[in-house]
């Protein structure tokens, strides 16, 4: 059974939000010296998922990354957890762009790389959080695509998916290959074992640029784009506090009354 996984390098949510800053100018995020960017949340739980298929049916594991030079960190990261391959999609024409430029990008690659199984990705980034690549992903593979995943099984040629939904779980089928998105309730992701440490070290990230894939130039042009960032800014934290008082507890308690009711 051949995966492929599709992951990103996204700034680490751990830091503290003294160090988030933005340009506002720019609308862009700047990263904070001296931490490095790590694998999105959900993308981890897709290279879990990946990896207990392979544990199960055996295969082969391709991780591919669109990003800076530091993507081969996260690919490193997905290789010491059990995959076997990477790539790192780097090029200036691949920089800001949408979900849809994002999606095409990732099926040039995917293409590029040739057969495979099934496609996974996590729900959704952990940054901005759109949730779309993955099915606009499929649409341009001209695969089926089942989303939210929290397990899934191979049997045969067939894929059986459990998926949440509002009120509970769904049970779905769905033929090979398709692109499935994982969600954290799938259970936590695997620690590398010192092997996979020491094998992800060694690994020879490629690196490929949009003439490696075949990209068209107007496919990645921002004019062309679906989307736009019109704005970026820190949310303001703003906290007030009134004392409510009175001559007597009694009226201090009518005054609180008065004034909750003033407020609603």
């Amino acid at each position: 059974m051949n995966t492929i996984v599709c992951v990103k390098q996204v700034l680490d949510p751990e830091i503290p939000p003294a160090k988030f800053k933005i340009d506002p100018e720019t609308k862009k995020v700047i990263p904070p010296t001296g931490v490095p960017p790590v694998i999105s949340v959900f993308d981890e739980r897709a290279v879990e998922a990946a990896c207990r298929l392979k544990d199960k049916n055996k295969g082969k594991i391709t991780v591919i990354s669109m990003g800076t030079a530091k993507a081969a960190d996260v690919v490193r990261h997905a290789i010491s957890m059990g995959a076997d391959d990477g790539f790192v999609l780097e090029d200036p024409a691949f920089e800001n762009l949408d979900s849809f430029g994002t999606a095409y990008v990732l099926a040039k690659a995917i293409q590029k790389i040739g057969a495979y199984d099934l496609v996974l990705c996590g729900r959704q980034a952990a940054d901005w959080g759109a949730g779309q690549v993955g099915s606009i992903l499929a649409e341009i593979l001209g695969i089926p695509v089942v989303t939210f995943a929290c397990n899934i099984e191979a049997v045969e040629k067939t894929l059986k998916i459990k998926r949440l939904v509002k009120d509970g779980f769904e049970l779905v089928e769905a033929p090979m290959p398709s692109l499935v998105t994982v969600s954290s309730e799938i259970g936590l992701p695997r620690l590398p074992g010192g092997m996979g440490l020491m094998m992800a070290r060694r690994k020879i990230i490629p690196t490929w640029k949009a003439a490696d894939i075949g990209a068209e130039a107007a496919k990645l042009d921002k004019a062309n784009a679906h989307s736009e960032i019109t704005g970026l800014s820190i949310p303001a934290r703003k906290s007030e506090c009134e004392i409510i008082t009175g001559a007597t507890p009694a009226e201090a308690a009518g005054n609180l009354a008065s004034k909750i009711i003033s407020l609603t």
